[in-house]
């Protein structure tokens, strides 16, 4: 039985902080996420390289490096635990026993790093969505779906404490949506096929994780919100399209809430705080310290209410001081120790409150993110149950806020913003609210050579 969120879990603007949720989780190691400490959150990979039968072993030893590395510089900062995250290239998921493997030298790693330091850590592990090799994309079977589910359940039985995906299921709709910043095609692409693909592959993946000891963590809309963002901050659409497309990302990510996970959500799933509103769970965020994976202009208001600290990734490569993976987990430990210490101090609204102020007035992507906003607006998502109606829902209730706050001149706006947001309220209006009747509109702009519609639940 689905979970329904119909009221916020948390109301009070001054409970809605860092490090604390009403739903906390703990991890095999005893951290508690969530229960008032942020923890960084390391993610690595490897570096440009061919991943192969003749390589795999090279491969694996550099796992073993970055891992031996990583952990002892946070024990030697004296981190109060590490989130390890396992990003698998898309080798290591369509040959499942090259991820085994890894995940199996990050679980040693992070036991040998708890009996030499008495370092607490927990691993996530997050194979990548690998249905969409196919062309179509087959969603709901086939050899790519079957390798993911095998991948996903050794690991767990291994000892993984979570497991996350960014899955792209709306994807193939989604990508020309943005780049014609098509809001009626991107709202058919989430709250139609995205939703309908995260009940899917949610009920799937919580009930592997129950059955193995594991928790089932949470998504991200990284292929849809965040590829919005890079795309605005490299000035191919408009900043304030990008804004609402986070926004509209809100109700398909809390499908997987509804079907069981718990937390923490993904790192790069900016819309962390809508869910951790919504359904109480800890959330992983990623900002200022995640520029060498991507540049953003959410890099400190990101953290304003972070359980998890992340860099999102960075490659194995020697920089002047040490390798990136080290130098990220320095990174993320000073960042958490200030935002810690702040709230030891009695100063944690006071930090939270910077964090939002340095980074909100600059940028509509960073207004809805205010912990004020994010209330307001979840507030009205929750009065909402139909996921489609919810995602439609989310884009007027955004483009009402950036509007006045575009009006009463408290963020920044390109002079073009009014237009845009004029137009996408039209556009939205326009969208019929049964799913059925907009699929039956919407068809005839659909390129029906790049989807299988049969995998979403609708007929061809």
């Amino acid at each position: 039985m689905a979970k329904k969120f119909d009221k916020l879990a948390i109301n009070n603007l001054d409970d809605f902080i860092y490090g604390t949720c009403p739903n906390p989780v703990t991890t095999k190691s005893g951290m508690v996420i969530g229960g008032g400490t942020v923890y960084p959150e390391i993610n690595f990979t490897l570096p440009g390289m061919d991943v192969n039968d003749q390589t795999i072993d090279k491969a694996l030893s550099i796992y073993s490096n970055i891992i031996d590395g990583v952990l002892k510089r946070a024990a030697e900062l004296y981190a109060p635990g590490v989130l390890v995250e396992f990003e698998t290239v898309p080798d290591f998921t369509e040959h499942p026993q090259y991820g085994i493997d890894a995940n199996r030298i990050l679980l040693n790693g992070i036991k040998e790093a708890a009996d030499k330091y008495g370092l607490k850590a927990a691993l996530r592990t997050t194979p990548n969505d690998l249905r969409e090799m196919s062309r179509p994309p087959v969603m709901r079977g086939g050899k790519y779906w079957d390798t993911m589910l095998e991948l996903y359940e050794q690991c767990a039985k291994d000892g993984s404490d979570f497991l996350s995906i960014e899955s792209t299921g709306g994807k193939e709709i989604n990508d020309e949506a943005l780049v014609k910043a098509d809001i009626r095609k991107a709202i058919f692409a989430m709250g139609v096929l995205g939703c309908r693909d995260m009940e899917y592959l949610w009920g799937n993946l919580v009930k592997l994780s129950d059955a193995n000891g594991c928790f089932a963590a949470g998504d991200s809309a990284c292929g849809f919100a965040n590829t919005a963002m890079v795309l605005a901050e490299k000035g191919f659409i408009p900043h304030v399209f990008a804004a609402v497309m986070r926004v509209v990302a809100v109700p398909r990510a809390l499908v997987a809430f509804e079907q069981g996970a718990v937390g923490p959500s993904k790192d790069c799933a900016y819309e962390g705080p809508y869910l951790k509103a919504i359904t109480g769970s800890p959330i992983a965020m990623e900002g200022k310290t995640a520029a060498g994976a991507h540049l953003s202009p959410v890099g400190n208001i990101a953290a304003a209410v972070a359980d998890t600290w992340s860099n999102e990734s960075i490659q194995q490569v020697k920089l002047l001081s040490e390798m990136a993976p080290v130098v990220g987990m320095e990174q993320l430990v000073y960042d958490c120790r200030l935002m810690n210490v702040a709230k030891e101090k009695g100063q944690g609204l006071m930090m939270r409150d910077l964090l939002v102020e340095s980074d909100a007035p600059l940028d509509v992507q960073a207004w809805v993110l205010r912990p004020d906003v994010v209330l307001k607006i979840a507030g009205g998502l929750v009065k909402e149950q139909d996921n489609f109606l919810r995602t439609k829902l989310a884009a007027k209730l955004t483009i009402n806020e950036l509007r006045d706050a575009i009006k009463a001149e408290k963020v920044k706006a390109d002079r073009r913003d009014m237009k845009w947001l004029d137009k996408m309220e039209k556009a939205v209006d326009k969208i019929p609210d049964d799913p059925e009747q907009f699929y039956a509109e919407i068809k005839p702009e659909l390129d029906m050579d790049k989807w299988h519609p049969e995998g979403y639940g609708l007929k061809a």
